[in-house]
């Protein structure tokens, strides 16, 4: 493997695009006529808030689990930018991604495009998980794709209400 990446960076990556996430909902909770589906966005929001949170206390735990099995790493010249990775990502692929929203969206567009990028976000986390060798940070990985299935489940259940 050419490329790695360890468990520790993938959080920050995860922390910076929950940080994007949290725009996105905000914004189109404001763009939402709809008081029961702006609250479900928002809702959504302080959610990904709280996933900056979950993301940086499992950092930590990390490092300290790694530090009890003696894997400490030095700081690495080729480690990836934690920014540049995030940019990569589903609500980081273009400088606001809230831009993808006109206003004009129906209750179910707003839906289905949240769920896509939740998606989206398990997607590339599940692709990350191919640039970390260590099992232990491969399972904290899986931690944070758990995360963002939960937040699938709720977006999908608030669709089929609606439709």
């Amino acid at each position: 493997m050419d490329v790695e990446m360890s468990g520790y960076e993938v959080l920050e990556i995860a922390e910076k695009i929950e940080r994007n996430g949290v725009k996105f909902y905000r914004r189109a909770a404001g763009l939402c006529d709809d008081p029961s589906i702006s609250t479900l966005l928002v809702q959504l929001a302080q959610w990904e808030s709280k996933h900056i949170e979950v993301f940086r206390q499992m950092r930590e735990r990390l490092a300290a689990e790694h530090w009890k099995l003696g894997q400490i790493e030095p700081n690495r010249i080729d480690m990836p930018d934690a920014r540049a990775m995030a940019g990569l990502a589903v609500f980081g692929i273009q400088p606001d991604p809230t831009q993808e929203l006109t206003g004009h969206e129906s209750k179910a567009d707003v839906l289905r495009l949240a769920i896509e990028k939740e998606k989206d976000s398990i997607v590339y986390y599940t692709g990350l998980k191919d640039f970390v060798p260590q099992e232990i940070d491969r399972r904290t990985i899986e931690e944070v794709i758990q995360e963002e299935m939960k937040h699938v489940r709720i977006l999908v259940q608030s669709l089929e209400q609606i439709t």
